[in-house]
């Protein structure tokens, strides 16, 4: 298994810590705001991240589950530089035969959830419009990239995901309002695995509704349920100029397999959805919540573009 590094916010003050937290005690780095993202563009592997991350003396030791304790999306920097992106339509669950070894590439759909700072983590709520039509969870796999000064994205390593997305809503125009569907909150575990993209990684959705199991299924991703070669779809995304802004932290969801919604689950307010990825130790668990529509800016006829309504 691969090292483990993740960063945590703590009273007004910014942590990072190795290894996957339990039960016992957790040590705790204080680091610098880019320090982990510096340190991934310097290179030298994971013994010099680690380095990096340990090199202070000033440490503290908390409970992971210490209500001060804020877990944060692995790298995120404190600024909007930074994108949540992903593929459609990428598991060979959704596709009729395997690739040929020589199939020419072609490159899936492609999507932008939004910024980094959108992401939510273990516990966070994740929201959807009140007018959602049929939710889909989807179990991925995220890589981390760090662009350098220069444009040139660093790899640092991945971790997993829900792309929560109202499949309903795409369906009824899939060449349309996909964008819509897929503005759905999405949720990152916040430990970043040290390693080169997992080729197997297993485990199983359960769907809690009022405390209770409603619906659960197994589920694969990585890079061996992918019917597109992994290096291949990163490689034709960065061939665009707007992914390799200096510094921008990039976010890339590897798609997912079927999951509640092929099976027939009707996700609903209040729902507590859990990835238990069994392969790599970790678990992902968010609540989904419906939101209201936004209020309008004036109460006098002027509604949110700032002009009389009709």
């Amino acid at each position: 298994m691969s090292t483990v590094i993740f960063e945590v916010e703590f009273r007004g003050r910014r942590y990072a810590g190795v290894g996957l937290p339990t039960d016992a005690p957790v040590t705790l780095f204080p680091v610098a705001e880019d320090q982990l993202r510096n340190a991934v563009l310097a290179g030298g592997g994971t013994q010099a991240l680690l380095d990096s991350l340990t090199s202070g003396t000033d440490t503290i030791t908390v409970s992971a589950d210490d209500p001060e304790v804020h877990f944060l999306p692995p790298l995120l920097p404190a600024s909007n530089n930074s994108l949540v992106t992903g593929f459609m339509g990428t598991h060979r669950s959704k596709f009729p035969a395997p690739p040929a070894p020589d199939e020419e590439f072609k490159a899936p759909n492609w999507l932008i959830k939004g910024f980094g700072s959108w992401l939510e983590t273990n516990g966070g709520p994740l929201t959807v419009p009140s007018t959602a039509d049929e939710l889909l969870e989807e179990p991925e796999v995220g890589l981390v990239f760090v662009n350098d000064e220069f444009g040139n994205p660093h790899y640092a390593g991945y971790t997993f995901g829900n792309d929560l997305n109202d499949i309903g809503l795409h369906l009824q125009n899939p060449w349309g309002w996909t964008p819509y569907a897929k503005l759905c909150d999405t949720s990152l575990t916040p430990w970043l695995f040290l390693g080169e993209p997992p080729t197997t990684v297993t485990g199983q959705i359960i769907i809690e509704r009022d405390g209770e199991v409603a619906w659960k299924g197994d589920f694969s991703a990585g890079a061996d349920s992918i019917f597109q070669r992994v290096p291949d779809m990163v490689d034709n995304l960065f061939s665009y100029a707007g992914m390799r802004r200096p510094g921008l932290v990039n976010y890339l969801l590897l798609g997912s397999d079927k999951a509640s919604w092929h099976a027939g689950y009707r996700i609903a307010d209040g729902d507590r959805i859990i990835f238990d990825i069994a392969s790599h130790g970790v678990v992902l668990a968010n609540d989904v919540v419906y939101a209201g529509q936004a209020e309008t800016a004036a109460s006098d006829g002027f509604g949110v573009w700032g002009a009389p309504s009709a």
